[in-house]
């Protein structure tokens, strides 16, 4: 071995080593702010607030929504000027690929429920590398419930770690949460189809939140969640959540996610994702 391939060795080994710590600085950062930018909702939701809307009527967007997604990007762009931040209220970048690191931020996931009932929101940030879900956390604010994953390494709440989905659930048994627009007549899917699996299943849900929905999967409080029209911050934390417990995540058609633009959704136990698949062929 000539001088050179052994000093190219040693930076290759210096640059893995680099990049393992860089790893836990992320997760450890991610996790410090996503709980700071929790206490700050917290102490301001009963404040006076600026509530608008976007899309339509029912699409809302609060001053604490812009606040905390603002809050995010100035830490990550003072802490890792390289990485992007891919967020709901548009105080990020404007992503057209998922090349680099990019933090795919929901600052309030479930703002209706949050300016209606003051529960029953989150704050979900999926940190992305070159298109791969590295690093998942949904943190429920008012029940102080916090849900993290990194990639193959687990997923766990409040610190005590999920266990794998269970592998022989059948369709009669599972709980389902669905979004109401399934169950009406759209230009997506055949909401019949919908109707119908829901007099075969145990019972739904609808909590107004996908990225606690995406949680309750992963926790097995639900065993599989349906929507239409997603946008990614909706889904990148809980994607990797339900992956690391053995679930399973695609649109209403098998196919994967678009991570660009929004989608339909379907995250489940794996047992029973195919079985939910076949009811919209």
């Amino acid at each position: 071995m000539n001088l050179s391939t052994i000093f190219d060795s040693i930076i290759t080994r210096a640059h893995n080593f680099g990049g393992i710590i860089m790893d836990k600085d992320i997760f450890e950062n991610a996790k410090k702010w996503v709980l700071k930018a929790g206490k700050r909702i917290k102490e301001g939701m009963y404040q006076p607030m600026e509530i608008d809307t976007k899309s339509d009527p029912n699409d809302l967007v609060t001053s604490l929504d812009k606040d905390t997604e603002k809050y995010f990007n100035q830490k990550i762009k003072e802490t890792y000027p390289h990485h992007k931040l891919f967020g709901e209220e548009g105080f990020g970048d404007e992503i057209k690929s998922l090349k680099g690191t990019i933090w795919i931020v929901d600052p309030i996931d479930g703002t209706t429920n949050f300016v209606h009932q003051g529960r029953n929101f989150c704050i979900s940030v999926g940190i992305y590398k070159n298109g791969i879900g590295e690093i998942g956390i949904i943190y429920d604010v008012i029940l102080e419930q916090l849900y993290v994953a990194k990639r193959n390494k687990g997923a766990y709440k409040n610190g005590k770690r999920l266990k794998k989905l269970r592998e022989d659930l059948p369709k009669e048994e599972a709980i389902l949460g669905i979004n109401h627009f399934l169950l009406c007549q759209n230009r997506l899917v055949d909401y019949r189809a919908t109707q119908d699996l829901v007099r075969k299943v145990r019972g739904v849900r609808s909590y107004g939140s996908a990225a606690l929905q995406f949680a309750y999967v992963a926790e097995g409080v639900l065993d599989g969640y349906l929507a239409l029209r997603l946008s990614p911050w909706d889904v990148a934390a809980g994607m990797i959540l339900v992956n690391e417990v053995g679930g399973k995540t695609t649109n209403l058609f098998g196919e994967s996610l678009d991570m660009l633009s929004k989608d339909s959704l379907l995250t489940s136990n794996g047992n029973i994702h195919v079985e939910l698949i076949r009811q919209y062929e």
